[in-house]
C-alpha cells in the first residue's frame, strides 16, 4: 500500500472542463435572448451587451455570427415571427376566415405582437431595420397570396385580381384593433371583416 506521504504528494484531480456548446446551441441561445428582449422592452431594449449577458455568449462570438446589431435583430425576428400557413377549406371565404381567425389569435396572445410596433417605428429611420420589417411582413402575409392564387384557379377571383388588396382589407382592421383601439378581436368581428373584404372583390 502507498504511504500517507505518497498519497499526500499525489497531484489533485483535474476539475472537469466546462461543456462547450455547439455552434447551433450558441446561435440558438443568442437568438432566443434577442427575441426575449424584443418582446419585453421593444427594439430599444436590445443591445449586444444585454444579449451577451442573458445568453451567456461572449460579445465577440455574437459579432462573429452577426456583424451588426441589425443583422442579429433581423434573424431573430425572421425566425420568431409567425408564418401563417394558408388553410385549404375548398372555398375562398372558408380559407380567409380560417386564416384571419388564426391571425387574430396570434395578435392577441403572441409575444411577437408586443415587439412589432417598435420595429415599425425604427424602420422609419433605419434602412436595415426597414428591410427587416419588410421581409418579416411579407413572410407573415404570404398565406393571403396562396389563398388568392387558389381562388383564381377555382374561378372565385378574377385572374387579374391584386391579392394585396385582400390582405390590406383583412389585416388592416385586425391591426387597428390590436394596436390602436385595443378592442377585442372576437370571432364575430373577424368574420365581418372577411365578409366586407369579399364584397369589395365583386
Amino acid at each position: 500500500m502507498p504511504s500517507k506521504k505518497t498519497r499526500s504528494m499525489a497531484a489533485p484531480p483535474k476539475p472537469a472542463e466546462p461543456l462547450r456548446r455547439t455552434k447551433e446551441a450558441v446561435r440558438g441561445a443568442s437568438l432566443a435572448a434577442t427575441y426575449e428582449l424584443l418582446t419585453e422592452a421593444g427594439l430599444g431594449g436590445v443591445s449586444v451587451d444585454e444579449v451577451s449577458r442573458r445568453s451567456g455568449v461572449a460579445k465577440t462570438t455574437i459579432y462573429r455570427y452577426w456583424p451588426t446589431r441589425a443583422a442579429l435583430l433581423l434573424e431573430a425576428c425572421m425566425q420568431c415571427a409567425p408564418r401563417l400557413a394558408a388553410p385549404n377549406t375548398g372555398s375562398l371565404r372558408g380559407d380567409l376566415v380560417a386564416l384571419a381567425l388564426t391571425m387574430a389569435q396570434r395578435l392577441e396572445t403572441g409575444r411577437w405582437s408586443a415587439a412589432l410596433p417598435s420595429i415599425i417605428d425604427a424602420a422609419e429611420r433605419d434602412e436595415e431595420i426597414a428591410k427587416l420589417q419588410s421581409r418579416q411582413h411579407a413572410g407573415m402575409m404570404s398565406g393571403f397570396n396562396t389563398i388568392a392564387a387558389r381562388a383564381q384557379e377555382r374561378g372565385e377571383l378574377d385572374a387579374t385580381f391584386d391579392a394585396s388588396e385582400l390582405t390590406a382589407a383583412i389585416a388592416g382592421p385586425l391591426f387597428y384593433r390590436r394596436w390602436f383601439s385595443r378592442q377585442k378581436l372576437d370571432e364575430a368581428f373577424v368574420r365581418r371583416v372577411v365578409d366586407r373584404a369579399l364584397n369589395r372583390t365583386k
